[in-house]
């Protein structure tokens, strides 16, 4: 298609990942999809298919440098630009006291919230400053936990608020050259990651209780990330959350 936007998720195969997507090839995007599992991503780029959307599978473990520039490469090399990056891979650590989480598990964490955003923004400025129409979009999936930590997930939440000072720096330094960035900071949405919320007794809250959180589709966070992505370059979606309505979150929950 003459003038197609291009796309990057990361994370792609499954959750939000999945959820943005295949939003994104709904709205017209060809989008390459990456994750570390590629029988899942395989899945994503059939369903997408179906529905006439193009993609491009490149499997790539987001805390490995040099995957993410083979992967920007690969983008280049099959579709000569870059006007999405939406940097939503990402992963927790066990939940336990500050104190007793391994330097390993705080590691792997920031590897892959933190650092492999950061090198993929650079990829993306590489591509989109030099590319004709000049500039991009970079979208960074926050969480909610970039405002409020849960107990027991300081590595999660760590990175988390690193990324609301990625978002700002990149939007500040991508100004000159028409590349926005803006920050999707989600509450909740019903992937595998959150099925803990509503099994047995739930998730624990801050005073140490035990509740059963409520969720929403993820197709929801797809729809904003295309809302974010479609704007012109003039214009930028700094920070959005969605949320469950009845998470709680908001005031004393």
């Amino acid at each position: 298609m003459s003038g197609q936007k291009i796309a990057i998720v990361t994370g792609a195969g499954t959750g939000v990942g999945r959820a943005a997507a295949l939003a994104l090839m709904k709205a017209g995007y060809a989008v390459v999809l990456t994750g570390r599992r590629k029988e899942m991503l395989d899945a994503v780029a059939k369903e997408g298919a179906a529905a006439g959307g193009k993609t491009l599978v490149v499997p790539t473990d987001i805390a490995n440098p040099a995957a993410i520039k083979a992967l920007f490469a690969k983008t280049k090399e099959a579709f000569g630009r870059l006007d999405v990056l939406f940097n939503n891979a990402g992963i927790g650590a066990p939940a336990m006291p500050l104190e007793d989480l391994p330097f390993e598990k705080w590691k792997a964490v920031v590897d892959t919230n933190l650092t492999g955003p950061f090198l993929c923004t650079q990829e993306a400025f590489r591509i989109m400053k030099n590319q004709t129409p000049r500039g991009g979009r970079i979208i960074n999936n926050g969480s909610i936990s970039a405002h409020t930590p849960r107990p027991q997930s300081v590595a999660y939440t760590s990175t988390k608020h690193a990324i609301t000072g990625l978002t700002k720096q990149t939007a500040l330094d991508g100004r000159p050259f028409d590349i926005c960035c803006g920050q999707i900071d989600i509450g909740n949405a019903a992937t595998p990651l959150t099925e803990r919320m509503v099994k047995g007794a739930g998730v624990m809250q801050p005073d140490g209780s035990m509740k059963v959180e409520a969720r929403m589709d993820a197709d929801h966070v797809g729809n904003a990330v295309v809302y974010m992505a479609g704007l012109p370059l003039d214009t930028n979606v700094l920070f959005m959350t969605v949320m469950a309505n009845q998470m709680p979150f908001v005031g004393r929950g």
